[in-house]
């Protein structure tokens, strides 16, 4: 008796989302059918001219916009930006380095710092558990 695999499939958004574009951005055949994890894996491997523009020039997802600057997602709420952006306004806000994104990167900083040493506490408290 063979077992059946059914193949695995996700929404657009979701392969959007891995692949780290902007689903309104895709091409329409993209947006309206279901994503197999190989076809995922092929887009992966062998990005198709249209996945190869949206990474390079936009516009980009929030997380990409947020990982681009420097800040956390929530930052970027706070600086009023909502929209995807493209890699131009993203550049331009980089030379323009508006107050909210200063603050912002310095508390997207301070954040990477304080988890940094709360890493390495916890790091020495397990050794120092373990050797008793």
């Amino acid at each position: 008796m063979k077992s059946h695999q059914t193949t695995q499939t996700m929404k657009p958004a979701t392969a959007a989302k891995k692949l780290g574009v902007y689903l309104p951005a895709t091409p329409a055949e993209f947006q309206e059918g279901v994503v197999s994890r190989a076809e995922l894996n092929e887009l992966q491997a062998n990005p198709p001219e249209w996945l190869r523009e949206l990474r390079l020039n936009g516009p980009h997802p929030r997380p990409v916009v947020a990982a681009k600057l420097g800040v956390s997602i929530a930052g970027l709420a706070r600086g009023g930006v909502t929209e995807a952006l493209t890699t131009e306004q993203i550049e331009t806000l980089k030379q323009n380095r508006p107050e909210w994104l200063e603050k912002e990167r310095a508390t997207q900083a301070e954040v990477r710092k304080e988890t940094a040493r709360i890493k390495e506490r916890d790091a020495e408290r397990a050794e120092r558990d373990a050797r008793s």
